[in-house]
């Protein structure tokens, strides 16, 4: 009897500790263009899901670096690798709510082209180092085809649902182009209200690059470009919170071999999958993002700014417009908290620490 009313006393204590670990958690939905296997959006996934003080509600897929219908699978098959099945995948939109391909395609002879054009590839070619496919062609999957399978609900009804079964509670983390968030809004005018805030990655100041993406042209930057009028939108809502990472602090940061060779002594599912689909030297634009959110003492400097998108459709159509509180229009904008510098060394210690440990068990 003694020990029964022992085992009894442990197994309650532990449910008393997890019921306090579960509330103490912060909630989040991603909404992220993941394309993959590995990268840099997976890799930005994997910071909240490898966390324990992060209770990830689910994660919805919009094109942007790739097409959506891949970045589902290659979603999937991550949450299968790393051990965290258990977060739902909701597909989201496939094109932006205005931009065509069509229309893209003929800008490049009046203004130019750009570095980088995500699922449409080299529009001209057809041919570049993100090769061009239609849509709803699935390539390869060198980590292999998921057998799970994403919930039977579009991205944007899903945003409002855990908003509204949560409200003031969910932060929208948002590192790729805005679709969804926009949806969200125009189905339901009191999302944004009844979120916690919004983690945006996205727009661009004044980067100083000599990179060609931005040294000719410092306001393009690729998540606003590809949906203007959903960033603009998503901008002007009415959120409690926005926090910004642009292009600026962005490229600041850097994913190099000696990261990923210490992510891959350990033997933890993250660490592996990383080690084998991931590629070192590149900017952690949505890492960044994700990880000082998490941890904003990672953040060393912020300013407050006003911030819209270009939706003329003239040269500039996408660019990042910004105002201080002085010089604003009068017209309704949101005050956004624009990350402007970072402690690099922690926020590198905290992403190698995070993708080394073990899976976080739902």
């Amino acid at each position: 009897m003694l020990r029964l009313r022992i085992v009894t006393l442990i197994l309650a204590t532990l449910s008393s500790i997890s019921s306090v670990a579960s509330a103490q958690q912060r909630m989040v939905v991603i909404d992220q263009d993941g394309s993959g296997p590995a990268g840099s959006n997976q890799m930005a996934m994997m910071v909240f899901l490898q966390s324990p003080k992060v209770k990830v509600l689910g994660i919805t897929m919009v094109s942007g670096n790739a097409w959506e219908p891949e970045e589902v699978q290659h979603t999937l098959r991550m949450l299968e690798l790393i051990g965290r099945t258990d977060v739902p995948v909701a597909p989201g939109a496939v094109y932006p709510l205005v931009r065509t391909e069509e229309e893209t395609t003929l800008d490049r002879s009046t203004i130019g082209s750009f570095e980088w054009y995500g699922a449409w590839g080299d529009l001209a070619a057809k041919t570049s180092a993100q090769p061009y496919h239609a849509a709803y062609v699935l390539p390869d999957m060198p980590e292999g085809q998921p057998t799970t399978r994403p919930v039977d609900e579009d991205a944007a009804h899903f945003l409002v649902r855990q908003v509204r079964a949560h409200p003031h509670q969910v932060t929208i983390y948002a590192a790729g182009p805005l679709t969804n968030i926009a949806l969200a809004i125009s189905i339901d005018p009191q999302f944004a209200e009844l979120a916690r805030g919004i983690v945006i990655m996205g727009g661009s100041l004044s980067p100083a690059s000599e990179d060609p993406e931005y040294a000719t042209h410092p306001r393009h930057e690729f998540n606003f470009w590809w949906d203007p009028e959903a960033a603009h939108i998503t901008l002007r809502a009415a959120w409690p919170n926005i926090q910004l990472t642009t292009v600026d602090i962005s490229i600041k940061t850097f994913f190099s071999k000696e990261m990923l060779a210490e992510i891959a002594t350990s033997k933890a599912p993250a660490a592996q999958y990383l080690a084998k689909y991931t590629h070192e030297n590149f900017y952690m634009w949505d890492e960044l993002a994700a990880a000082a959110w998490l941890d904003p003492s990672i953040i060393t400097k912020e300013q407050t700014l006003y911030v819209d998108v270009d939706t003329t459709r003239g040269i500039n159509y996408g660019d990042t417009l910004t105002w201080t509180a002085a010089n604003k229009p009068k017209t309704t904008l949101q005050p956004v908290h624009v990350w402007v510098n970072l402690d690099k060394n922690k926020f590198d210690q905290t992403f190698v620490s995070l993708m080394s440990s073990g899976p976080v068990r739902p």
